[in-house]
């Protein structure tokens, strides 16, 4: 029973189930569009329309891959609306207000969700897997999504600490660079990091993350045994 249980742990992965750097790379190529386009033109129009053009056709490429159209407009609405933010302002930089907005948000929904032993990560997870509100009557689960979701809040600090300077000094070519690093390559190593806590955090001989085991049924096996 134990072989099958490591088996399944060890193939299983963060990256796998939320396509995490698919993800972190779509995320990554609009605020890049805009920032050159508008460091090669001088033009907030032209690199709000490059930013645009460059979604939409990766939007188009994703549905031809099979994606669902759902996250694919999701994404194009993130940047049509940064996009029309710095066309009103007129301020290149305000393109990224709305990263820096969802981020700052994001952060404190993931520590908020921890604290009330709802932690994001298991509630993303859990409904891929199917599994509704399971993970929760799982010790193990609960505890190694609560480490792991604390981990991923860091990410979105990270980008306030470097995103909110740049910003208020009107940086636009330093928020596209910071916007390349703190996207991609951020994620990637998130991912990984999150992995491996909740690897370290579950107990040898655990299913995995698709077999929640409530604590109920745990007491009862431990008692019959």
């Amino acid at each position: 029973m134990t072989q099958p249980a490591r088996q399944d742990l060890a193939e299983e992965s963060l990256a796998h189930l939320l396509g995490g750097k698919r993800a972190a790379l779509d995320a990554t190529l609009g605020p890049v569009a805009f920032g050159v386009g508008y460091l090669a033109t001088s033009s907030i129009g032209w690199g709000a329309l490059a930013a645009v053009v460059v979604t939409a056709a990766l939007g188009i490429w994703r549905l031809g891959k099979g994606d669902k159209p759902r996250a694919v407009l999701i994404g194009l609405f993130g940047v049509v609306l940064a996009a029309l933010v710095a066309l009103y302002t007129g301020k290149a930089e305000d393109f990224y207000l709305i990263r820096i907005v969802s981020n700052a948000a994001s952060f404190l929904a993931f520590v908020v969700s921890v604290a009330i032993r709802w932690p994001l990560l298991g509630v993303i997870v859990g409904g891929l897997l199917g599994q509704k509100g399971a993970w929760r009557h799982d010790p193990d689960l609960l505890k190694a999504y609560s480490r792991a979701s604390l981990l991923w809040s860091m990410q979105y600090l990270v980008r306030l600490v470097v995103f909110i300077p740049f910003w208020l000094a009107g940086n636009t070519a330093a928020l596209t660079l910071s916007n390349i690093v703190l996207t991609w390559p951020l994620i990637v190593l998130v991912l990984a990091g999150a992995w491996f806590v909740i690897k370290r955090t579950l107990p040898p001989g655990h299913p995995g993350l698709r077999h929640p085991v409530p604590a109920a049924k745990r007491v009862k096996v431990s008692s019959t045994s």
